[in-house]
């Protein structure tokens, strides 16, 4: 096992830190989300679909075209759809 001297053990210790701090900061964040969820549902907002939109936005459009375009197949494919006219 390598032993740490000087610098590099302060080193060590500030990365350690950061790191928690950081934690810290996402564990607040991930707070503020669910209050901001929680407060579309006392809107009346569906949040599943709100999670939905956030997620989609995130994608690229071609990306987010090729996964509407293999979920209609499937959809189509098990007969989820209305039927067009023939």
């Amino acid at each position: 096992m390598k032993d740490f001297e000087g610098s590099s053990k302060e080193h060590l210790r500030a990365i350690i830190e950061r790191v928690e701090r950081l934690e810290e900061e996402k564990k607040a964040i991930a707070d503020d989300i669910r209050e901001v969820f929680a407060e579309a549902k006392t809107m009346g907002f569906d949040v599943k679909a709100v999670r939905s939109i956030v997620r989609m936005r995130k994608q690229e459009p071609h990306v987010r075209e090729e996964e509407e375009a293999v979920l209609s197949t499937y959809m189509a494919a098990l007969g989820m759809l209305p039927q067009e006219d023939e």
